[in-house]
């Protein structure tokens, strides 16, 4: 079983919007006493104080982007050490759960775990690339959660390929699951009956399977699992290695951006 701490060097996967107020800055260049000690300014005090602290950033305006660029250190660290913990407390049910497909290297050092979206188009630009990763690495597990979020038509195609799993094997729902990320019609009863029988089953079995509590259960808890790790989009990823380090990765990613990764957690 794996156990996780946080990444010491967390990347930055997305922007930040800094907002550096005069006090801020003048109490950061160590101009402002007055205002650290709480103590009253004069109006012409104030004035002179707006004014000193402006011709310096004039002169010197690297000094705000040193602030933006350790602010969104800061807070990238913070997210990084949050998310860590969320994994952990989280990961039998992200890792070994009973009901999700797994696939790649099922003795794999690394893990990949992904919340994904039969309608989102992100997630179908990821599925080759994770692929791509899985097959050059040779030595990383994929774990697949249903995470239908993007309405009605999602939680059809996830329920179904819940369904296949349930009635079938590991390898048939992948087929499934490639076939429903290419699936560019509704996913109708017809649709789907159909699909079922190009795979091999039975379709009507398939249907009614899709409508059973059984169904409704796995889904229901992937959406609860999202919700305690703060996932709210598609694609979501989870790397974990057997070293204890973990990221969640928000977001669609690259093999490249995944092989890079994966050679970092093992480092």
């Amino acid at each position: 079983m794996f156990s996780f701490r946080a990444d010491p060097a967390p990347r930055a996967r997305r922007g930040i919007a800094a907002l550096l107020t005069a006090t801020t800055i003048g109490l950061a260049l160590g101009a402002a006493p007055a205002l650290a000690e709480g103590e009253s300014m004069s109006d012409a005090a104030r004035a002179a104080l707006r004014a000193e602290i402006r011709a310096y950033l004039l002169d010197n305006p690297e000094v705000i982007f040193e602030a933006v660029a350790e602010y969104e250190r800061r807070t990238m660290a913070q997210q990084a050490d949050m998310d860590a913990t969320l994994i952990e407390i989280n990961a039998e049910d992200l890792f070994a759960d009973a009901h999700s497909w797994q696939g790649g290297n099922l003795d794999g050092d690394v893990t990949l775990v992904e919340f994904m979206d039969y309608r989102c188009g992100f997630c179908r630009r990821a599925l080759p690339q994770m692929m791509e990763f899985t097959e050059q690495d040779g030595n990383v597990r994929l774990v697949i959660k249903e995470f239908p979020i993007l309405g009605p038509a999602s939680e059809a195609m996830s329920r179904f390929a819940v369904a296949v799993l349930q009635l079938s094997d590991p390898d048939t729902y992948f087929a499934a699951h490639e076939r429903l990320m290419n699936l560019q019609g509704e996913p109708d009863e017809t649709t789907l009956t159909a699909l079922a029988i190009e795979l091999g089953l039975d379709g009507a079995a398939v249907l009614e399977r899709m409508r059973s509590e059984a169904v409704t259960q796995v889904l229901a808890e992937n959406r609860a699992l999202a919700q305690r790790l703060q996932i709210s989009g598609t694609p979501s990823f989870i790397m974990g290695s057997e070293g204890g380090q973990a990221e969640l990765l928000r977001g669609f990613l690259p093999a490249s951006e995944l092989h890079s990764i994966a050679a970092d957690l093992r480092g």
